[in-house]
């Protein structure tokens, strides 16, 4: 009886000092992952920039017509004369610069502001067209032209990686719009013009998008459209004969000033609100 006791003891306390002595070894059990600490805002931070690309007209007309104001048969003849449509249009190269800001949030979005001043090449476009019936001539003339366009414009997009933007973009437009036409009429030695002309700055909405790729930290190249309206400019001047009864109508031309842009750009991004942009890497 004694020696089961004895035996029970001491198998009791093996097995407590083994339970203790397991309990003393190292666990192999693999230590617990954090996540990775959120990418710095990249995108967040003011920039400047280049771009150039081409522009062209979507509504290429300009409109002379001319109403006849004494009654009769031959001023309604010569009015008519003095009337139709020109093929015009406003294509030209376009470049320039820009300057925006951008805010990046809720990791993936980035919103900004962006003003933008274009210079146009080569977008003088004239036209000429002649009618007339027995010894009498009439020829319309039209030319119009954009010096320049603006824009000064919103932009939310959304972060197809953290270095690759695709954005939406509209906002206010502006221009200086030319427009001059023409009217000549002639029978032997009876002669008839017109002449009228408009050049101002002209403000309207534009809208559009694009893709812009962010290759160094503070380097982004990026391709855009944007579709622009400037709204219709009109002009009038008198139809005079150099013989009686002198004025014998009114002519008013229109154009309407609207079209796209396609252009590529390059912007350097100053960062100045940011945080670092080289990737933290945590160490545990």
């Amino acid at each position: 009886m004694k020696k089961s006791l004895l035996a029970a003891s001491a198998l009791a306390l093996a097995v407590s000092a083994g339970s203790a002595l397991a309990a003393d070894l190292p666990s192999k059990k693999a230590p617990m992952l954090m996540p990775p600490p959120p990418l710095p805002a990249l995108w967040t931070g003011f920039y400047v920039g280049l771009n150039a690309g081409y522009t062209w007209g979507d509504s290429n007309t300009a409109s002379i017509a001319t109403s006849p104001v004494i009654p009769g048969a031959l001023p309604a003849v010569l009015s008519a004369f003095g009337s139709g449509l020109l093929s015009t249009n406003n294509d030209g190269f376009i470049g320039g610069g820009q300057i925006g800001y951008n805010y990046q949030f809720a990791n993936s979005f980035v919103a900004g502001i962006e003003a933008d001043i274009q210079g146009v090449a080569g977008s003088n476009n004239s036209a000429t067209s002649t009618s007339g019936v027995g010894g009498f001539s009439s020829t319309l003339s039209a030319s119009r032209s954009l010096d320049y366009l603006g824009t000064v414009r919103g932009r939310i997009g959304y972060l197809i990686t953290p270095s690759l933007l695709v954005y939406g973009t509209g906002g206010l437009a502006y221009g200086q719009a030319n427009l001059t036409t023409s009217v000549f009429q002639a029978a032997g030695a009876v002669v008839g013009t017109a002449a009228g002309s408009f050049s101002d700055t002209r403000v309207g909405w534009t809208a559009g998008g694009g893709v812009e790729w962010l290759f160094l930290p503070k380097w982004s190249a990026k391709v855009e459209y944007l579709y622009y309206d400037l709204g219709s400019v009109t002009t009038s001047s008198a139809l005079t004969y150099n013989v009686a009864p002198g004025v014998i109508g009114t002519t008013q031309s229109s154009a309407r000033f609207n079209g796209h842009v396609v252009r590529a750009g390059v912007n350097y991004h100053f960062n100045l609100f940011s945080p670092a942009a080289a990737p933290v890497v945590a160490k545990y």
